[in-house]
């Protein structure tokens, strides 16, 4: 099993009150700003080969890591400034914990998970299972769930003591994701052709046939809907997203374009962003229809992020070294030039600061856009 086999997913975690709100976050209206707004600020130098990145709204860090230095780098948001902080062989993923400001790293070569407190920096190893390439968490029940690539498994981590479970899913799990409303997690297995469905409150699992060879998905908790995007990456085939019900684990296919390798979700609009790398092109998918749209992209889109409150779609395009912004509403884009190969980005939605991760020239490209206004009431 070869590493570039495992995708990445990196995708910001929602919180709940009655509504579905970040904890951190008031209710804004979705803003038309203009496209053009947006402009690139910095240009930061990380550790080798920045592989993937998560960002803290309320602490305003930015956690980068660096798949070939064993490092993960930390921006201070408000003054770029940047520390180091050593953790596991082949950092591959990371996600953060909003409620206790704890920092997830999954090592793909260590098998372990590096924990990091974002107070203080200090770190502390959990043991994974063999390959571990993707990480999600679930503030509200303070569990952090990790695939194992290698092992078939994911890791279920206890945010507060630490200690460690295993639950079996499918083949060659490659992203994970978790509805923290109804407390499942959804599993990508690669090599089954399906998802795993865990019940985070007992650890047992269903399981949902989706289409050849899932490689990302994402949840939307406003509409308890799972979409999975299918990409047999050496024949290009099977070129879809499975939707699934998570209410009943129905499962729905929509066609899009070639060789889709990364979703993200608008939750205040309910529309889905799916990058398809062959085809250059964004498939927007309808919540509420799976009625679907496209935009032209760039060259090899290869990672994409929303912002809900300025309606905002963010598409890195790999071989085109730029980030393409989309108006959610308009669907009118414009480009900016970042550095090379871009392969992930992540939003704060707190600052309107855009981060992305440009893994051959070990940079983050800070793109920033003007302030979302709050509601008048």
């Amino acid at each position: 099993m070869k590493k570039s086999d495992f995708s990445l997913l990196v995708t910001a975690k929602k919180g709940m009150r009655s509504v579905l709100i970040q904890d951190l976050f008031l209710v804004v209206l979705v803003l038309s700003l203009p496209t053009g707004a947006q402009r690139v600020t910095a240009t930061l130098q990380v550790g080798s080969g920045p592989a993937a990145l998560a960002v803290n709204p309320i602490t305003n860090k930015i956690y980068v890591a660096n798949s070939n230095g064993s490092t993960v780098t930390v921006i201070d948001g408000a003054t770029n400034n940047t520390s180091t902080i050593t953790v596991g062989t082949h950092p591959y993923a990371v996600a953060v914990n909003l409620r206790t400001d704890k920092i997830y790293v999954a090592n793909l070569d260590s098998d372990n998970v590096t924990v990091i407190d974002g107070g203080t920096n200090h770190t502390d190893t959990v043991s994974a299972g063999h390959f571990p390439n993707a990480v999600a968490v679930n503030p509200v029940t303070n569990r952090i769930y990790v695939a194992n690539g290698g092992s078939s498994s994911v890791t279920v981590i206890d945010g507060a003591t630490q200690g460690a479970s295993t639950v079996d899913v499918g083949g060659q799990p490659r992203a994970v994701a978790v509805n923290q409303v109804t407390n499942r997690i959804y599993v990508a297995n690669g090599h089954s052709d399906s998802v795993s469905v865990i019940d985070g409150g007992t650890n047992r699992t269903d399981t949902v046939k989706v289409g050849t060879n899932p490689i990302t998905l994402v949840v939307n908790p406003a509409t308890n809907k799972v979409y999975v995007a299918n990409n047999h990456m050496e024949k290009h085939t099977d070129n879809t997203v499975t939707v699934i019900d998570g209410v009943t684990n129905s499962a729905t296919t929509v066609t899009v374009g070639h060789d889709p390798v990364a979703i993200a979700v608008n939750t205040a609009t309910n529309k889905i962003y799916v990058t398809n790398t062959h085809s250059n092109n964004i498939t927007i998918i309808d919540g509420a229809t799976n009625n679907t749209s496209s935009v032209e992209a760039g060259a090899d889109p290869f990672a994409v992020a929303v912002n809900s409150a300025t309606n905002r779609i963010y598409v890195a395009n790999q071989f085109g070294n730029n980030v393409m912004v989309i108006d959610g509403r308009t669907k009118q884009s414009r480009t900016l030039n970042v550095g090379i190969h871009p392969q992930a980005l992540a939003v704060n939605q707190v600052t309107n600061k855009v981060y992305v991760v440009n893994y051959d020239n070990n940079t983050v490209t800070v793109i920033t856009g003007p302030r979302a206004k709050k509601p008048r009431r």
